[in-house]
């Protein structure tokens, strides 16, 4: 669809980012926290850097898979629905023109547009594209822009895979006793970072968007690690 020009400058907006940047954020802080979790639990349960670095590795594979397959599915069932009532609309504009019409004619009456001028711009937009019109104004649907369930999947995982990747490398570079400190401050710094960009990017406050995703991600890992300490020590 073509944008519309403007006389004057006028700052993106970024709603448009919505889908493609809650999949990319959320699967970027799941693979750092998940994955640096599963390793400082392992750790604390005095396993070697070798059980530490197969946990990590494996973490990564299969939370990359999951996420995947659970964005793929649910933005599937998504886009199902949004084809269903692009259906049922062609079919009641199809059976049932005026009906349509009046209904498309209310709301813009509702919207503030006086009786008569609603009529107008109703029967010109059926005029123009009335299917258009109804999945606009009624439904709230873009058939341009509808849900894409690859581009979710895609985001998802790489995403994933390039959060877990972070503690497994800071277990490669310092191994030994540092390594479980080094997977504790690459985490909370690249989370503070994923965050920052996810608000960058989302027009949202990035000190604010920072500090929740480091919190969140440092109360994950201490209880992990707590978790790992006490099992080791049991079993």
């Amino acid at each position: 669809m073509s944008e519309i020009q403007s006389a004057h400058p006028e700052t993106p907006h970024k709603s448009h980012r919505a889908a493609w940047l809650r999949a990319a954020v959320l699967g970027a802080d799941d693979g750092l926290v998940s994955v640096s979790s599963i390793m400082l639990g392992v750790s604390a349960a005095h396993a070697n850097s070798s059980i530490i670095l197969t946990a990590g590795i494996a973490g990564l594979v299969a939370g990359a898979m999951s996420m995947a397959a659970g964005e793929y599915i649910s933005v599937s069932s998504q886009k199902d629905s949004e084809k269903a009532d692009i259906l049922q609309e062609k079919k009641s504009l199809k059976d049932n023109p005026d009906e349509e019409l009046a209904e498309l004619t209310e709301i813009y009456i509702q919207r503030g547009l006086d009786k008569k001028l609603a009529k107008q711009v109703a029967v010109q937009l059926h005029d123009h594209d009335a299917l258009e019109a109804h999945l606009r104004d009624e439904i709230g649907i873009d058939p341009e822009d509808l849900s894409n369930p690859v581009q979710a999947l895609l985001a998802s995982a790489i995403a994933f895979s390039l959060g877990a990747i972070i503690p497994i490398l800071a277990t490669l570079i310092f191994k030994g006793s540092h390594s479980g400190m080094a997977i504790v401050i690459a985490t909370l710094i690249f989370l503070g970072i994923s965050g920052a960009i996810g608000a960058f990017l989302g027009g949202g406050n990035k000190i604010w968007a920072a500090a929740r995703v480091f919190l969140g991600g440092g109360i994950a890992m201490a209880v992990t690690s707590l978790i790992g300490h006490l099992i080791g020590r049991s079993v």
